[in-house]
């Protein structure tokens, strides 16, 4: 199965997200197949910057966000 989800990056206690597209039996920071857009919650407001081409694509393939991401496409505008 294959999931759109977050992958951490960034220094401790500086937490910084790809949103990457990535087979659901991969490791959290393994290997993906595609980066869609990043996120970072550190700024003030939170920056969020998502390919929406890349990500109705992918969710015409049938990927399953997580519950964060499901959040941060509302925010984004790319799903209701």
């Amino acid at each position: 199965m294959v999931k759109i989800r977050l992958k951490r990056m960034g220094a401790k206690k500086q937490p910084f997200y790809r949103i990457v597209v990535a087979d659901s039996r991969t490791p959290r920071d393994g290997k993906f197949i595609e980066q869609i857009g990043t996120y970072d919650p550190k700024a003030d407001p939170s920056v969020i910057k998502i390919d929406a081409e890349k990500a109705k694509k992918w969710l015409g393939y049938g990927a399953q966000p997580t519950d964060t991401v499901k959040k941060l496409f509302k925010i984004a505008g790319i799903t209701e």
